[in-house]
């Protein structure tokens, strides 16, 4: 046996026993990362905010509490007004809930000519077998649900701290990753920093901003149609629709259009209509126009981004994919070399004059090369013969 064999069998098991405990220790500490990785972008959005606060005397550490206390004040009040309005509505469904079964047993009393009434139903449905399979079923369900609410809250708490600590101690963590890298790289390192920020802190703020247009425009049509919770319903709107990706519009508009139902029918077809029109005047007026010197990226990479984050990452990928490809391209954008482009029409979209035949020509062509077609300049077959 040669003498290195046993060593690279030794070092081949080595190998393949560090990969194994890696790849166990991926996956075991996969949420953290993934909280990691939420907080780290929560903090590069709210960096602007805590530098603008600390170079104006301002502690980090206070700015970035100052701002913290900022963001869990409007959520707390936004999650208490919505969760207000839809206690409100459920209570009104389930008190005028015996009328809406009585219209319906009416209505089917006459157009089927039975006798069906309201006491009947009830008791049938009190002593049905699957309503209490489902009373057992949400019975020993009430610890799954509170388990997933301590958890749900101690990964939000868990967030919220390493975001502090990343927006506090900034500065310092980029130091201690500049220490270990020649100057060359730390140069890179930081120019892509401040890309990170510029590009993360200007999606958030933009989005707020077309938020906050969209809860105004939505504020006025429901305050116009007299729809009730007219206030919390626009800032629903704006919030949902600008960020969550993709479905936010849809989520958005189904709570006005089912409150506006529950005043008029109609009511609900004209928030429909107002929600696409506003939609499409936001795609192509409104976004552009504030994104374009912020995350300018063109909507179909924009949307690929979205796709590729959910697949990757679930919801947390489709939050964060469009700053961080905004970021990629931007980085890449400084170290690629662009040249001019030559002033050829194709690159425009469009041929010269007189480069093709125009459409009267082709049509000419194309009757002339038909079968028993006369060639131009002679005549029938009398005058040739003549």
């Amino acid at each position: 046996m040669p003498r290195w064999l046993p060593r690279a069998m030794v070092l081949a098991l080595t190998l393949v026993a560090v990969f194994q405990l890696g790849s166990w220790a991926f996956h075991q500490l996969t949420n953290l990362l993934i909280n990691i990785l939420i907080a780290f972008f929560l903090a590069l959005a709210i960096e602007p905010a805590v530098s603008w606060m600390a170079s104006r005397g301002m502690r980090r550490g206070l700015a970035t509490f100052v701002v913290f206390i900022g963001v869990v004040i409007v959520s707390a009040g936004f999650v208490t007004l919505l969760g207000s309005v839809l206690a409100d509505q459920i209570i009104k469904l389930i008190e005028g809930f015996p009328d809406y079964l009585d219209s319906v047993i009416n209505w089917i009393n006459t157009h089927f000519r039975t006798d069906l009434k309201r006491v009947d139903i009830q008791e049938g449905v009190l002593r049905s077998d699957w309503l209490r399979n489902y009373v057992q079923n949400s019975a020993t369900g009430v610890l799954d649900v509170s388990a997933q609410v301590i958890g749900g809250l101690f990964q939000l708490l868990t967030i919220a701290l390493f975001s502090f600590y990343f927006a506090a101690d900034g500065p310092r963590l980029r130091r201690a990753i500049c220490s270990v890298l020649p100057p060359a790289r730390q140069a890179e390192v930081l120019r892509a920093w401040e890309i990170a920020v510029n590009k993360t802190g200007g999606y958030i703020y933009s989005r707020g901003l077309m938020a906050l247009i969209s809860g105004v425009a939505h504020f006025v049509l429901l305050q116009v149609l007299d729809v009730p919770y007219a206030p919390v319903l626009a800032v629903w709107v704006g919030l949902v629709s600008q960020f969550i990706p993709t479905i936010g519009t849809y989520l958005a508009g189904a709570l006005p259009m089912l409150i506006a139902f529950t005043v008029d029918p109609w009511y609900a077809l004209w928030v429909l209509v107002f929600v696409v029109i506003y939609q499409q005047f936001e795609n192509y007026v409104l976004q552009p126009e504030l994104t374009s010197k912020t995350v300018d990226i063109h909507p179909a990479v924009a949307f690929g981004s979205v796709i590729a984050g959910t697949a990757l990452l679930g919801a947390v990928g489709a939050l964060i994919a469009i700053p961080a490809i905004a970021t990629l391209q931007a980085f890449l954008g400084a170290y690629v070399k662009r040249y001019d482009v030559t002033d050829d029409p194709r690159v425009h979209g469009h041929r010269r004059r007189g480069e093709e035949p125009g459409l009267l020509t082709r049509a000419r062509g194309v009757w002339t090369r038909r079968p028993g077609a006369e060639r131009p300049g002679h005549g029938g077959s009398g005058e040739s013969s003549s």
